[in-house]
């Protein structure tokens, strides 16, 4: 096993895997920005190096830099998280050109699922459904037209280097055909340096669900069950939860076998997660496989028991994986609430300065943050800072354990979704399960006691957050040798 792991990320995927390698005896090493010198991961590493200033283009996004730390440092491998350069096959290769053990699949396995039309052209290859459509990037729009009238209305167009929503549009007609696919064109030649659409047949009702799938070097490939995603905003994902409460036993049963497949289409190795759209009737369709660590791994690491970050370290390592298909049994039931610096209604991001914050607590609570009191969040980077998670041993039970987990949480200096989460948990749809992609493309209806609540919140962080300034200039008091409280009160030798 690794002694020194370089973490190439920031926020709270670096701050969650670094706890990680310090439970396993691994020495956890960081990169930072300038304006990450204070920040939480910074403070959890063994060690740190500044890689470059605030915007991540010239910091965290600059390989070379990160491979010139790690080597500084001492590290033996490299784990990138999530964003960033995670997905990189030419960073990938760098990493182990330079000596260190690169913590994800082969940069070809990367490379394949990274572009959205080989990919499906390889998984097509190996039997996996995919959505009715075309394998190659429109010409123009009148090709595209032609194959949209072919394939029916409405159609979803799609950047080929795309994710995260962008370079995506739905249409319905002809006429938004033509201006969607100009758009979309230049939101993916300006998100990825790649202007290549395809298209697709876009389908009804739709349930964004994925299966986490994970593969040794030794021919061993498992997967670890499904999450639901679809409480979305603008393709974003807000909410996951695991298990699905849509799918069948049987067709979970089914996308586990062909995720897996997918996964083995393409030589894989590692932590990886098969995206599927899955229509009302139950049919499901490839979407894309995310080649890296998912930024909803927690609520799969609740349900099955394991620790998936120590799994990729073990993997990488050359160890074959430690259980068989049947030996993998779900428990309960999570629920994952995405925390991000936004406004609730606009979807804004809202940077600042956290003067204040109270976390949940109690049972079947698990919170992954990269914050803390005083952190500030930067426009620079992504809105996410952190992501509150519950279990229970049921889904009712967990909803009632999230919607209790979200009226304790407080978050001052800094507007959050704190509110939207709360109205989801609240929301009939949700609750029954009963909910699609489209359950947040109009404003859901505020909580009842939302303004009591977020009131009542926000005195009591406060009140908490001068406690612990008062026993901190109380601590400060001792240390320079002034007299305690209870030695002025109680004189020599005395008590209060």
């Amino acid at each position: 096993m690794f002694k020194r792991v370089l973490v190439a990320n920031r926020g709270e995927i670096a701050v969650r895997v670094t706890r990680t390698l310090i439970e396993m005896g691994i020495t956890p090493l960081a990169i930072y920005s300038e304006a990450d010198a204070h920040a939480l991961h910074v403070q959890l590493a063994a060690e740190a190096l500044c890689v470059g200033p605030e915007a991540s283009a010239e910091s965290y996004l600059v390989g070379s830099r990160v491979i010139a730390a790690a080597l500084e440092l001492g590290a033996e491998a490299i784990h990138p998280g999530y964003g960033f350069l995670s997905e990189n096959a030419g960073f990938a290769r760098a990493v182990m050109a330079a000596g260190l053990t690169w913590i994800g699949p082969p940069p070809e396995a990367i490379e394949a699922m990274g572009d959205k039309l080989t990919a499906r052209r390889v998984v097509e290859a190996a039997g996996v459904p995919v959505v009715p459509g075309v394998s190659r990037p429109m010409r123009d729009a009148e090709e595209a037209a032609a194959i949209a009238e072919e394939i029916g209305y409405p159609v979803m167009l799609k950047a080929s280097a795309g994710g995260g929503g962008k370079g995506m549009r739905l249409v319905h007609d002809k006429a938004a055909l033509i201006a969607g696919l100009a758009a979309a064109r230049r939101e993916a030649a300006g998100a990825f340096g790649d202007d290549a659409v395809y298209i697709e047949k876009f389908v009804t009702e739709p349930h964004h669900i994925e299966v986490q799938v994970f593969c040794d070097a030794h021919g061993a490939c498992v997967h670890f069950g499904e999450r639901e995603c679809s409480v979305q905003r603008r393709h974003q994902k807000v909410i996951e939860e695991a298990p699905s409460p849509f799918i069948s036993e049987a067709l979970r049963q089914e996308m586990g076998a062909v995720a897996v497949a997918a996964a083995r289409a393409c030589g894989y190795v590692g932590a990886g997660t098969v995206e599927f759209l899955v229509g009302g009737d139950q049919r499901f369709y490839f979407l894309e496989m995310n080649t890296r660590l998912q930024v909803e791994h927690p609520v799969t690491e609740l349900v099955y028991g394991v620790d998936l970050v120590e799994l990729q370290l073990r993997v990488a390592a050359g160890a074959p994986l430690p259980m068989t298909q049947a030996e993998i049994t779900p428990r309960g039931h999570a629920i994952e609430c995405r925390v991000y610096a936004e406004d609730p209604d606009t979807w804004l991001p809202a940077p600042g300065a956290i003067t204040a914050l109270r976390w949940p607590s109690g049972p079947g609570v698990r919170i992954d943050a990269g914050v803390q009191d005083h952190s500030v969040v930067s426009a620079a980077y992504d809105p996410m800072i952190a992501k509150l998670c519950v279990w229970a041993a049921d889904r009712d039970k967990a909803i009632a354990r999230a919607r209790r987990a979200l009226r304790e949480t407080a978050i001052l200096g800094i507007t959050t979704n704190l509110a939207l989460h709360r109205r989801v948990m609240d929301d009939a749809r949700f609750i029954q399960g009963r909910y699609d992609t489209g359950m947040l493309s109009a404003p859901l209806s505020p909580c009842a006691d939302e303004a009591e609540d977020d009131t009542l919140l926000l005195i009591a962080a406060a009140l908490d957050q001068r406690a612990r300034d008062l026993e901190i200039r109380q601590r400060a008091r001792c240390a320079s040798g002034a007299l305690s409280p209870w030695r002025r009160q109680g004189g020599a030798g005395g008590r209060l």
